[in-house]
């Protein structure tokens, strides 16, 4: 059986999440913030689970400053579409303001693309993937049609939208991805957000104040 377990790390209480199959002893990451380290090696040896992927649904700061530390400790592959790859690479160079703690630079192992689907392990569900820009210029959702997810980094949150007034933003850009890629999902789908607290695609179909214009 698949789970999914979230941690809140790091200075902007950033989530990271976890999907294991204890059974089977695998698991793979979403997003790793910084602080978030200890507890995601303190969960999988918990349960006895091997890391065998880690994903980034983009490349802000706060959601891939442990990346690098992370890969040191498990050598697990990295997903993230290329569009976001610059600031994985050179992430000093894109904090948007200084940071009190150095972030070393990452290299991806696979790029993703819109509508791949991702098979990473056998016992571990198949993910399929969405590009989403907006928040940034390569922000991709995994979507995991089995167990009715979805893990959209800071493309929505829960009565909210990703902000676009940073580099690569882009607020007509990002309704529209949320409209064309997340909007066609059931409403049954929950939601796991790179910030706060889960939610569904319908209660954010009908609640959410930016998405109101949407249909």
């Amino acid at each position: 059986m698949v789970k999914v377990q979230r941690f809140e790390c790091g200075p902007v209480l950033t989530n990271t999440y976890i999907v294991y199959n204890e059974p089977a002893g695998t698991c793979m990451v979403v997003d790793v913030p910084p602080d978030s380290l200890q507890q995601i090696l303190q969960f999988v040896e918990s349960i006895s689970c091997k890391i065998v992927a880690i994903l980034l649904t983009h490349t802000h700061w706060d959601h891939t400053a442990d990346c690098s530390v992370l890969i040191e400790k498990t050598q697990a592959p990295v997903y993230v579409h290329g569009a976001d790859d610059y600031r994985l690479t050179d992430p000093m160079q894109h904090t948007l303001w200084p940071l009190p703690f150095t972030i070393p630079s990452v290299k991806a192992d696979h790029f993703v693309t819109h509508n791949q689907l991702l098979q990473i392990h056998p016992d571990l569900p198949e993910l399929l993937v969405f590009h989403t820009p907006g928040h940034t210029e390569g922000g991709v959702c995994f979507v995991d049609k089995l167990h009715d997810w979805v893990f959209v980094g800071d493309t929505l949150f829960q009565r909210s939208i990703g902000r676009t007034d940073l580099p690569g933003g882009d607020m007509d850009v990002l309704l529209n991805s949320i409209q064309s890629s997340l909007l066609i999902l059931p409403d049954n789908y929950e939601v796991f957000p790179g910030h706060g607290h889960p939610t569904t695609i319908g209660e954010e179909r009908r609640f959410n104040p930016f998405l109101q214009q949407l249909s």
